[in-house]
């Protein structure tokens, strides 16, 4: 028997197939079957096959006790996916993570298993889904859920309900920056910006939940993952399980640190702007910050002469912080992107995160910095670099764009006459082509390095 774990597929090898699903009790744990288009939805409800409904409008799937039967050839051509979920009953309290074995068991010419993983609170979940690829059909362990049971799950594939569970309120604005004059810390090494002073942002500190500790054979996850669309979750969990699979193999699971990301807001990057490249590195930084953050949240900054810090991203309010904020000119969110400028000076940025740092503490810093290149001033960034080696953070740089040209960054893993090597720096033309796994490989693979020797030397706590 083939057994999938979260995220993953299998091919099915007959038309025919025969799901069994463990746990499902008509009256406790129900099972359903939504028949879903392209865009995600329900042509009408009848698509949906539940206990009430146990047959879908052509016979394609028929729903038997805790089974189901599907005949892929009698499918409808605007059928792109079959859902398979379940929801407690609203007469069950608890979770659906309380249900033992719960999990889904595909026969189609061979076994394939899909255990239900990595719940916690959801009251309805997709167990699995069967969908097309090209002529073929694939199966697919999905694992994922929501709190709010079988309306929200119902409303996810467009289901009409009658009386759906109010929507979660949003987030008080807390987040929002207020204007307030920066000053270098007393420790920051002295090396004036060419640009004029700006007055920077201040944030009011995280307020995130705390989250469980690490499972060292699965992923982690934060409170707000529940809140994305099914998709939206499905990209999140395979890419978190990708950073999970570096961290595993560098020996890293369960290190937390905090994270940043620096991005380049310099003319010369209106290209990736405006294709929205940075918006897509931004997103797939998300999964590094869940694994690594305390609360999974993701410093961000944006520099050109100055810079910015904006609030933190968290994984919930995802797509409306980077439409937010992620821009190159214009004024967002109360701050007018033209007061940093739009050509290179890394020293005040370089300043402003060194000079929050302090020689042992128990917390290290990642520090992810995208830049299309364009470092002049090479004396003082390596100095700069040189002196923060003897702090908790290290440096990865990323070199963006085929236009390039990254000169003293290239030099800086190489520099001589620091306590540890505190850099790391790689350059790729497309960032979009670079897939995942080998993304978060380059992104991670020297910090739990230096990790090891920063705590040996006490640079670390």
């Amino acid at each position: 028997m083939t057994s999938l774990s979260r995220g993953a597929n299998a091919p099915l090898e007959t038309t025919s197939v025969r799901i069994t699903v463990s746990g499902a009790a008509p009256g406790s744990v129900d099972l359903l079957v939504f028949q879903v288009a392209e865009d995600g939805k329900v042509r009408s409800d009848a698509d949906m096959v539940f206990f009430n409904q146990p047959r879908s409008p052509e016979g394609a799937v028929q729903l038997n006790g805790a089974a189901v039967d599907i005949d892929l050839g009698r499918v409808p051509p605007q059928i792109a996916r079959l859902v398979v979920s379940v929801a407690l009953d609203d007469s069950v309290t608890g979770s659906l993570a309380t249900i033992a074995g719960l999990g889904a068991s595909v026969q189609a010419g061979g076994a394939i298993d899909c255990p239900a993983t990595s719940l916690t609170s959801e009251r309805a979940a997709v167990l699995a889904e069967i969908y097309r690829r090209g002529d073929a059909w694939k199966v697919r362990n999905v694992s994922a859920g929501w709190d709010r049971g079988l309306a929200a799950l119902a409303i996810e594939f467009g289901v009409e309900v009658d009386d759906p569970a109010p929507p979660a309120a949003p987030p008080a604005p807390a987040g929002m920056p207020t204007v307030a004059p920066q000053t270098p810390p007393a420790s920051t090494p002295s090396v004036a910006p060419a640009a004029p002073p700006v007055t920077m942002p201040t944030y009011a500190p995280p307020s995130g939940q705390p989250v469980p500790g690490p499972d060292p054979q699965n992923p982690r996850s934060v409170p707000g993952e529940e809140k994305l669309s099914l998709e939206k979750r499905q990209q999140l969990d395979l890419r978190k399980k990708q950073v999970h699979s570096v961290l595993l193999t560098k020996n890293a699971v369960g290190v937390r640190a905090r994270v940043l990301v620096v991005m380049d807001k310099t003319g010369s990057m209106s290209r990736e702007y405006k294709k929205g490249v940075v918006h897509r590195v931004i997103e797939r930084m998300v999964p590094v910050a869940i694994q690594l953050d305390d609360d999974g949240a993701l410093e961000c900054y944006l520099y050109a002469e100055s810079f910015y810090k904006l609030p933190d991203l968290r994984v919930e309010n995802l797509s409306e912080w980077i439409a937010e904020w992620v821009h190159l000119s214009g004024k967002h969110g109360g701050l007018n992107y033209a007061r940093i400028g739009a050509v290179n000076d890394e020293i005040p940025i370089l300043n402003e995160i060194i000079g929050g740092l302090r020689r042992g503490d128990p917390l290290p810093t990642l520090v992810l910095f995208f830049t299309d290149g364009g470092f002049h001033k090479k004396v003082p960034i390596t100095e700069l670099i040189r002196k923060a080696a003897d702090f908790p953070a290290f440096f990865q740089f990323v070199g963006i764009g085929s236009a390039g040209r990254f000169g003293v960054l290239e030099r800086l893993d190489d520099l001589e006459g620091r306590t540890v090597d505190n850099v790391g720096f790689f350059p790729v033309k497309d960032i979009d082509a670079l897939d995942d796994a080998e993304l978060y490989r380059l992104l991670l693979s020297e910090f739990p390095d230096w990790l090891q020797h920063a705590r040996r030397l006490g640079i670390v706590g």
